[in-house]
């Protein structure tokens, strides 16, 4: 068998497809190896071509967003949002499976990889088949993927029906892969397209109220009051402890900064303050540290409330307005009450001293600060119910703008 070369006539491409056959198809990434992806002996023929083990599924290359429900079943807002920012593009995205597509493609499992590649030539050639492909990298197992047609006839000249010549991969890099068939996003391949990219687009999609004040102005209420709007709450320093106790990355860079702070793998808390809290410069280095990862938690979090269809988030810092936290577009809103009410909440909560509890207070930031560079504030001056009117009146407000 001689193997086409199709530059123009995407007609034929698709004539070919139709009866089973295959064609190698140009794309942003790399070349691809398609067939019928409906069509089980199709499929069947890649593998063999490929000489790819029966037990890696396939992904199915689709036009565009409108193809999700059509081979997708349960698809995620989540999966929608990164359709419509990113394909075309060099993103395949996993969801559950629609019935109709062949076991085959899809090695014993329930769920479905779906691609639109950005290649006027593959685009053109998917709209006039009609039907998606299933096209993994142009090569045989092992081998380098082809950037070009002749790299693909290289590998395949006789063996397949056809390539459309579309020039050189303008990025060379395999898709990234995600998988949104679970509770959030998972990366299953790291690809030309950055996961903090894809996360923050996610986050994108969110409503995102920041919470701050200083301590007994009663934030836990408010946050509470968004909790029952279906806010996930993030305490960023719940995060921060958590991660002083799991994140091996985190605690071998302070290690390495800080010798003697972290000792078999543990966090030596007195030992680290002893080094930093006289020191504003290692204070700084820390923080430089320390932030990296929190941001980096609280985007994966923020992410994944995202793909499993959340709409609303609050992240409770006290430290907010001085974080890239920032970024995210975040609504703050200030908590303030008065000095003597927040000394009873101190004293009552955490069994402190009155002298102890105004210390701590007046080392904090005034009310002033928080009126002046927050979005909104919220005065905690009366009832308990007062105040939780107050809160709900801000974040109806709030949701509705």
């Amino acid at each position: 068998m001689k193997t086409e070369t199709i530059t123009d006539n995407i007609e034929r491409a698709a004539e070919i497809i139709r009866a089973g056959g295959l064609v190698a198809v140009p794309t942003e990434t790399v070349y691809g190896l398609a067939g019928n992806g409906l069509d089980a002996a199709a499929v069947e023929r890649i593998y063999e071509v490929k000489g790819r083990p029966a037990v890696k599924p396939l992904s199915l290359m689709v036009p565009g967003p409108e193809a999700l429900d059509r081979y997708g079943a349960d698809v995620k807002p989540g999966v929608r949002i990164l359709a419509e920012a990113f394909w075309p593009g060099p993103l395949t995205i996993v969801v559950k499976a629609a019935e109709g597509i062949p076991p085959i493609v899809l090695a014993g499992g329930d769920t479905v990889g779906l691609r639109c590649p950005d290649s006027e030539k593959t685009l053109a050639l998917l709209r006039a088949c009609g039907v998606p492909l299933a096209a993994p990298s142009a090569n045989p197992s092992g081998a380098p993927s082809p950037k070009t047609a002749d790299e693909v006839l290289a590998y395949f000249d006789g063996a397949i029906d056809a390539v459309i010549d579309g020039g050189p991969c303008s990025l060379g890099t395999e898709s990234t892969i995600v998988s949104l068939a679970g509770p959030g996003l998972s990366v299953l391949r790291p690809g030309a397209l950055p996961e903090k990219m894809i996360r923050r687009r996610l986050i994108d999609g969110l409503t995102v109220v920041g919470v701050t004040g200083g301590s007994g102005t009663g934030k836990t209420t408010a946050l509470g009051v968004l909790a029952e709007h279906g806010a996930l709450v993030i305490d960023a320093d719940a995060v921060y402890h958590g991660l002083c106790a799991s994140c091996g990355p985190m605690l071998a860079e302070i290690g390495a900064r800080f010798p003697g702070a972290v000792e078999d793998g543990t966090l030596q808390r007195k030992r680290l303050g002893e080094l930093v809290f006289s020191d504003p410069a290692a204070l700084a280095d820390l923080r430089g540290i320390t932030d990296r990862y929190v941001e980096a938690e609280i985007d994966r979090l923020l992410s994944d409330h995202a793909a499993a269809g959340g709409t609303l988030a609050a992240v409770d810092a006290i430290n907010i307005l001085d974080t890239n936290l920032m970024d995210y577009g975040i609504v703050t809103v200030g908590v303030t009450a008065p000095e003597e009410t927040r000394v009873a909440r101190l004293m009552a909560r955490e069994g402190v001293t009155a002298e102890y509890a105004r210390l701590r207070i007046r080392a904090q930031k005034p009310d002033e600060y928080f009126e002046t560079n927050c979005d909104h504030t919220l005065r905690n001056d009366g009832t308990m119910e007062e105040f939780r009117r107050r809160c709900e009146a801000l974040f109806t407000t709030i949701l509705e703008e």
